[in-house]
């Protein structure tokens, strides 16, 4: 695959703006005429930063979609996703970012992302943000 990211090691995403969504490498979903499937697909090991205390963010991003003509190839959602371990962006904001990016590159039929993040002063976090097109 040629169009494979090419981020380097050293690039260092600050702010939510620096995230480059072009490292999302779309394929061809081949039995898009055949049916319809569900995939998730969770990525266990998110971080952020608080933009407030500039203290780490831990917590699994989840999505789910059902694809039309395109799904997500996993190595480029994993480059995509490690860009946002030195970004200061809230939990809502975070997700519906990468719901954002994920539907613009994939047009799906539907997807939903949820964050769940570990507990920070004895608050856990669970944000969840979905996609349907019109109709």
């Amino acid at each position: 695959m040629s169009n494979q990211p090419n981020l380097s090691p050293n690039y260092q995403a600050t702010k939510p703006e620096d995230i480059d969504t072009s490292v999302l490498y779309p394929v061809d979903y081949q039995y898009n005429t055949v049916r319809d499937i569900d995939i998730s697909v969770q990525h266990p090991e998110f971080t952020a930063v608080c933009p407030m205390t500039g203290l780490p963010d831990f917590g699994t991003i989840s999505i789910r979609y059902t694809p039309d003509k395109k799904i997500i190839e996993l190595k480029s959602l994993k480059y995509y996703l490690m860009q946002y371990r030195n970004v200061g962006i809230f939990y809502e904001h975070v997700v519906n970012r990468i719901l954002d990016d994920l539907v613009s590159v994939l047009a799906p039929k539907k997807m939903e992302v949820t964050g769940e993040f570990t507990p920070r002063g004895g608050i856990t976090s669970k944000v969840t943000a979905d996609y349907s097109p019109p109709r």
